[in-house]
């Protein structure tokens, strides 16, 4: 299912957030957030990976946020045309997901979603 221009792809415990399907992951990181919603996670961390990466030509974010239990792992990456360097942008991305400060915005934003919208 596509919402201005993003496929969201449900199950049962993931969400998965791409421009692009089939979802494909040139590179990726990952992190464990509390629980919350799993769109609203994934649309923040989307934002924040865009503007960080925005740079890197034929970049396409994908987020796939899966619940276990009281928490949500977050994989954080996505596909990428042309040529890169994988280590240097893996690095990015775990640099990113470790923020403290952007974590806590995220998983603020991903409790008062879920309240709200259950």
């Amino acid at each position: 299912m596509a919402r201005n221009d993003w496929h969201i792809l449900r199950d049962d415990t993931r969400l998965t957030l791409a421009r692009q399907v089939p979802v494909r992951f040139d590179v990726s990181a990952e992190t464990v957030l509390p629980d919350g919603s799993r769109l609203a996670i994934a649309r923040q961390v989307r934002q924040d990976l865009w503007r960080r990466l925005q740079g890197q030509r034929g970049f396409s974010p994908v987020i796939e946020v899966t619940r276990e239990g009281d928490r949500c792992h977050v994989r954080a990456g996505g596909r990428i045309e042309g040529r890169f360097a994988k280590a240097r942008l893996e690095a990015e991305i775990a640099d990113l997901l470790a923020e403290p400060k952007t974590r806590a915005r995220w998983s603020a934003h991903a409790a008062h979603r879920e309240v709200r919208h259950g």
